[in-house]
């Protein structure tokens, strides 16, 4: 017998083939990196508009960023613009919330500035 609480439950835009949004198992959400599409703008911008779209993902699942568990941050140039991309994240951050985080610097796909994946409380 198939407990409903220990299915996961697949959250799908429909916008890839290869991944789902978010997944949310056992009480706890896993959402996939996000990227801005605004290529040409700053770390700033980029990072705001990711941070929108997180929360937008967020609410879907039904949670939000208060129940954030964990960030993992890739950027192109982590060493130039981490204090930009702080500045952005700590005004998003919800008070006294901070998640564990990594923050690291890679390629990344589109010429993006910025990704950031979460791991959030369902």
């Amino acid at each position: 017998m198939t407990d409903q609480k220990t299915q996961p439950k697949y959250f799908d835009s429909g916008a890839f083939l290869h991944r789902s949004d978010a997944v949310v198992y056992n009480g706890v959400a896993y959402v996939s990196g996000v990227k801005s599409s605004n290529k040409n703008g700053s770390v700033t911008e980029q990072a705001s508009e990711i941070l929108a779209e997180i929360d937008r993902r967020l609410a879907d699942i039904g949670t939000d960023k208060t129940r954030l568990l964990s960030a993992t941050i890739w950027m192109h140039d982590v060493i130039r613009d981490v204090n930009e991309l702080n500045l952005v994240w700590n005004k998003w951050l919800a008070p006294d919330r901070r998640p564990a985080r990594s923050c690291v610097q890679s390629a990344l796909q589109g010429n993006s500035l910025v990704e950031i994946a979460v791991i959030v409380a369902a």
